[in-house]
């Protein structure tokens, strides 16, 4: 299996933005699994997450929420490249609607197979886009934050939540209280939660465990591994 890359440019209005399709060019439209970054912006990791996804049978999309080359340099910047998009869901859930538009477009995709995945601010990214009713297979939230916007549609997608359970950003009573947003939207959806985990558990430069982010190397392991159970789940 050969894996190739592809920067693909698209916009919002008048900002441009720059997104990374993965794909085997030796086979056929595969299922596309948009991948949705954190708060810094699209950097390599996403783009090695698209790759994952196409190794193992789809095609990877690492959209870009904030323009093209926008990443944040540290955590006050990433902050201030984020909130806007918390103050204002619509906003977001606007740029994930031309990403997915955007994916569907592309050959390697089959159009009618879509889901989203994302990390940290891309989780909550990845859960507002099955809040919206969109038409979507599934969502997969990897430490994200689970804040919910004001109104949620009922829920077509399947959800899956991968969450450190001592990630301050989400506390054990956000995970009961989004279980319970997940049930009244009728969604199938299932929380995965490890144990002694902080936030960012997937990331290995997060090393910061008194400001409540470092990497595990276990639960990134089981996180991965449920991801690969859930695609499995979501496209047969």
């Amino acid at each position: 299996m050969t894996i190739e890359t592809q920067a693909i440019d698209y916009s919002d209005g008048e900002l441009e933005l720059r997104g990374v399709l993965a794909f085997d060019p030796d086979r056929g439209p595969r299922p596309g699994v948009m991948v949705a970054h954190a708060w810094a912006g699209r950097t390599q990791f996403e783009d090695e997450k698209a790759v994952w996804v196409a190794a193992r049978g789809y095609t990877g999309f690492a959209i870009d929420v904030y323009g093209a080359g926008v990443v944040g340099s540290g955590p006050e910047q990433n902050a201030g490249l984020m909130q806007p998009f918390l103050d204002d869901r619509q906003k977001l859930l606007r740029r994930l609607a031309i990403a997915l538009d955007v994916m569907r477009n592309q050959d390697a995709v089959d159009a009618a197979r879509t889901a989203i995945m994302g990390f940290c601010f891309g989780g909550l990214a990845a859960l507002d886009l099955a809040r919206s009713g969109a038409d979507i297979a599934g969502a997969i939230s990897i430490h994200g934050i689970f804040a919910p916007p004001q109104e949620t549609q009922p829920i077509s997608a399947r959800v899956l939540a991968l969450h450190g359970w001592a990630d301050p950003m989400a506390t054990p009573q956000d995970v009961v209280a989004f279980g319970e947003e997940m049930t009244k939207a009728g969604a199938d959806w299932q929380i995965h939660g490890y144990g002694n985990t902080l936030h960012a558990f997937t990331n290995p430069e997060a090393n910061d465990p008194a400001m409540g982010v470092a990497y595990s190397k276990k639960a990134d392991r089981r996180c991965f591994q449920a991801i690969e159970n859930f695609l499995g789940e979501i496209f047969p």
